[in-house]
């Protein structure tokens, strides 16, 4: 005889075992117990492999409601996580259905990776790459990621492997786990904050470790990831010699324009490379000190072949040259190469919102208006479109001392009927500068 009889019901023996699951638990699509419960824009909740799949198939619309889906993005539904961890404790036996539905937790496990890496009689390598896939595993919950990184004394034992070892396959694995920790959406902003707490507690000894990957790390991605943790570091803002610590670390700072540089023999730019790298330039710009030694190591030119190549942020590229053009070594490379660089930067300022054309505005008009260098006039006069940006710039909200510097940079310029045509020659029928 089977578990059910004629009628469907269980058998005597078996309905010990019957576990009743509530249908919220369900994904409407597997109709399994969700282990990662996601919500579309509709505010329907599926479990994220099944409606990824379904997205991946080429579908835009919602399974359960089949409305046209105006954003695919997919966000972790963190209390009907709990809800259902919360079930799977207390509705069945450990050994139930109910149990493996949602997977066993992670804390002992992770505790032991752990204490292995700790361990500094034992090679860490191994316990950081298990930690690295579980952390980057798409298949792996939210609520048992966060569980890891709230793990007590996580964040620190992983920073302990960046002091005591030089740069490794271990160094490298220990970023992954850290960069994904302080940078990843679906870790909670508390246990980001546990991460950057622990990061600054040592920042000088942290910094140069990190350095030494952008140097000399095996692959892309552990460079891409060193300077990702170098962004969160930076943004914490808890430290304000953090900023300096950086700025003032030639290994790193050369690092980071290498980053932002050709990748391959063709002059091929990484975008997601490109994007860590800009960030972190942009912020340390505005440290003084910074600036020319930036300028030596070739920052002017690197973000000059950003803006043309429309590989990463223009707004981040223009804001390296925005603090540029505040020393004479910046304006002077600027306009070394004022015939790739001041078009460059006319093309892509109404490109990097509001933050972005006021960096290139300001950019313009010190090496043009201020500092009147012949090249960077001659560069911006024959520039085509050039004047309908600086005209489109002051009607936008932007602030008033970016509408007088475009308003002295369009003084300079031989206004007449026929360039104000050619500037305004569009395939559009509206001209939107954001």
């Amino acid at each position: 005889m089977g578990r059910k009889d004629v009628s469907g019901r269980l058998a005597a023996e078996y309905q010990g075992l019957e576990v009743k699951v509530p249908s919220l638990f369900r994904c409407p699509i597997s109709l399994d117990v969700m282990r990662s419960p996601v919500s579309l824009c509709t505010g329907v909740s599926y479990d994220r492999a099944s409606i990824q799949r379904w997205i991946d198939s080429g579908n835009s619309t919602c399974p359960a409601t089949m409305l046209p889906l105006p954003s695919t993005d997919l966000v972790p539904n963190l209390t009907l996580r709990r809800l259902i961890a919360l079930w799977a404790s207390t509705a069945a036996p450990s050994s139930s259905p109910a149990a493996s539905a949602v997977g066993p937790t992670p804390a002992a496990a992770a505790a032991d990776l752990l204490r292995s890496i700790a361990d500094r009689s034992q090679d860490p390598c191994t316990a950081l790459h298990k930690l690295a896939a579980f952390l980057s595993d798409d298949d792996v919950d939210e609520f048992d990621k966060n569980a890891l990184a709230r793990a007590a004394g996580a964040a620190e034992t992983l920073v302990s492997v960046l002091r005591r070892r030089r740069a490794d396959a271990s160094v490298e694995a220990a970023v992954r786990v850290l960069a994904v920790m302080a940078g990843s959406s679906c870790i909670e902003e508390e246990n980001r904050k546990r991460v950057a707490t622990a990061l600054l507690s040592d920042a000088a000894s942290l910094v140069a470790s990190l350095a030494r990957v952008l140097r000399s790390g095996s692959s892309l991605e552990a460079r891409i990831d060193s300077a990702r943790l170098v962004d969160s570091l930076l943004l914490c803002n808890a430290r304000p010699d953090v900023k300096a610590t950086v700025a003032e670390s030639e290994e790193m700072v050369s690092g980071l324009i290498r980053l932002i540089g050709p990748v391959d023999g063709k002059g091929g730019l990484d975008k997601q490379a490109v994007e860590a790298g800009l960030s972190c330039l942009a912020t340390i710009a505005g440290t003084r000190r910074a600036r020319s030694e930036m300028v030596r190591l070739g920052a002017v030119p690197a973000a000059v072949r950003v803006l043309a190549t429309d590989a990463g942020s223009p707004c981040q590229a223009l804001r390296v040259l925005e603090a540029a053009v505040c020393c004479a070594e910046g304006r002077a490379a600027i306009c070394e190469k004022a015939d790739e660089a001041v078009p460059a930067v006319l093309s892509r300022m109404m490109k990097g919102g509001m933050g972005g054309a006021e960096a290139g505005v300001s950019v313009l008009w010190a090496v043009c208006h201020k500092y009147r260098d012949r090249r960077a006039v001659d560069a911006a006069a024959a520039a085509k479109g050039g004047l309908t940006r600086l005209l489109l710039l002051m009607q936008s909200g932007c602030s008033p001392a970016a509408r007088q510097m475009a308003s002295e940079l369009l003084k300079m310029f031989k206004v007449n009927a026929k360039s104000c045509l050619a500037g305004y020659d569009s395939e559009s029928t509206h001209i939107m500068p954001f």
